[in-house]
């Protein structure tokens, strides 16, 4: 695992809002947890390997250990071999594809509260338009502009029972 892919996860995780309903749904709880675990993971990882490790003790090995010229040639080894440390870079790329994918994200969920605020739009317009008994045609007629002109239309061209009666 990289440490960039790491630490940009982990960014993007304390930035989501988990208490949101959307990450309550049945079909994305159990890979939210997943997704959660897994940030976690990568951060305790992070801590735990962080510093460098504690220098071997080849003392307390070679009074445990019989062979000794198998203890000190270990401990030459050790002590000659520099292991450089493993880099990674994000590719600009990759980087790009990413970028892109979030922006698409952000549209298509902007997208999303358009139409939710609408359809809430929607639903208080019928509401507050509810049709009961007491309701008289010209009340009707103001709800549904668009009805009443094809209702007058057809009192116009003398058809009565225009969607009644197929032909």
């Amino acid at each position: 695992m990289s440490a960039i892919t790491r630490r940009m996860m982990s960014t993007a995780a304390r930035e989501i809002n988990w208490s949101s309903p959307v990450f309550k749904s049945a079909e994305l709880a159990p890979s939210v947890t997943q997704f959660k675990g897994w940030v976690a993971s990568a951060e305790a990882m992070a801590e735990n390997y962080s510093s460098k490790p504690s220098p071997i003790e080849f003392d307390s090995y070679k009074k445990k250990i019989r062979d000794n010229a198998l203890v000190s040639n270990l401990e030459s080894f050790y002590k000659s071999t520099a292991v450089p440390p493993e880099v990674h870079v994000w590719s600009d790329e990759d980087r790009l594809e990413k970028v892109a994918q979030i922006e698409e994200a952000r549209k298509l969920a902007n997208e999303q509260l358009k139409d939710i605020e609408e359809t809430e739009n929607q639903i208080s317009f019928l509401k507050e338009n509810y049709t009961t008994r007491e309701t008289s045609v010209g009340d009707m007629m103001e709800v549904h502009p668009d009805i009443a002109e094809e209702v007058e239309q057809e009192i116009v061209e003398r058809k009565w029972f225009a969607d009644v009666i197929t032909k």
